[in-house]
């Protein structure tokens, strides 16, 4: 097998790990706070234990390590909204809004690389709205507080993924993932307690959520994340960003295979998916003959890996 073709369905096979994302968050019984610590914390205690890590933290400076784990702050409140989505209303509506990043990004990104808006970008962003009002307008009343929840999760993948570009050559991806994860699972330890629970705030799992949160730390992580920095030195970032792409699309496939969904959703919905995901891919090709360079800071930490 020549070497671009493996390199593309190893990412392809990526994607579609980060697609069982949406499903173990909503098989997993655990409220959406403890799910996540559990997942940043088994995430990055395995990366701990690798003399890599070790080798990148000492040799980085203080101030970037600061300003790694203020990153990682914002990836805790991204996947704490994502799964409060999922939580809230299904695996579907939780994909769906994520897919909404690049949105906010066209807003983003020019804020924080100091650039002009791409005209570009803003008609992207405002493609998406009338798919928003579709999907809204496509679940049950109940699910809606889902979609606001999903929408601000949104708003953080886009502000984290713009962050982490910036800073994107001034570490090894394992060692910034490590700071990045565990610097979250801090922050929801001293978050917890001011948020309304239930007993304990980190239950242990029960043996069904503990095999589902070690698939998703290391089957839907881990094991992803280092596939792709290998697929990396063979595929293009155009060619990659058009497969992550399809994160939302596998993982609402995979929630009418596996969890019955379209029995909750009417024809509005898939409408609404359609436009969004329409404008998703749009963006890319509107930057093809642009330079990109290859760029690997979403993905250890993002539910989509849009590699704008």
């Amino acid at each position: 097998m020549q070497p671009l073709t493996k390199a593309r369905l190893q990412i392809h096979f990526c994607v579609l790990l980060w697609g069982f994302t949406a499903i173990l968050g909503k098989l997993i019984t655990l409220p959406a706070i403890a799910l996540v610590w559990w997942r940043m914390l088994l995430v990055a205690g395995a990366l701990l234990m690798m003399p890599r890590v070790w080798r990148g933290l000492r040799a980085m400076p203080m101030k970037l390590r600061l300003a790694y784990a203020g990153i990682g702050v914002l990836v805790a409140v991204h996947w704490l909204t994502f799964y409060a989505a999922i939580k809230l209303a299904n695996a579907s509506v939780g994909a769906t809004c994520i897919a909404l990043g690049p949105a906010f990004l066209a807003f983003i990104e020019p804020w924080v690389a100091k650039r002009r808006f791409d005209p570009r970008e803003l008609v992207i962003a405002i493609a998406i709205v009338p798919g928003v009002a579709m999907v809204a307008g496509g679940v049950p009343a109940h699910m809606r507080f889902g979609i606001v929840v999903g929408v601000v999760s949104a708003l953080f993948v886009a502000l984290f993924g713009a962050f982490n570009k910036r800073m994107v050559d001034h570490g090894d991806p394992l060692t910034v993932t490590c700071i990045e994860l565990g610097t979250g699972a801090l922050f929801l330890t001293v978050l917890a307690p001011l948020l309304p629970h239930q007993g304990v705030a980190f239950p242990l799992p029960s043996l069904h959520d503990a095999l589902l949160l070690l698939a998703l730390s290391f089957g839907c992580t881990l094991l992803p994340f280092t596939l792709v920095l290998v697929a990396l030195r063979h595929v293009s970032a155009f060619a990659t960003q058009m497969i992550t792409n399809l994160e939302p699309v596998y993982a609402i496939v995979l929630a009418i295979l596996l969890l019955g969904e379209q029995r909750q959703l009417d024809g509005w919905f898939y409408l609404g998916v359609a436009v969004i995901l329409s404008a998703v891919f749009a963006h890319p090709l509107l930057h093809r003959n642009e330079q990109v360079p290859l760029q690997t800071e979403l993905l250890g930490t993002a539910e989509t890996h849009n590699l704008d």
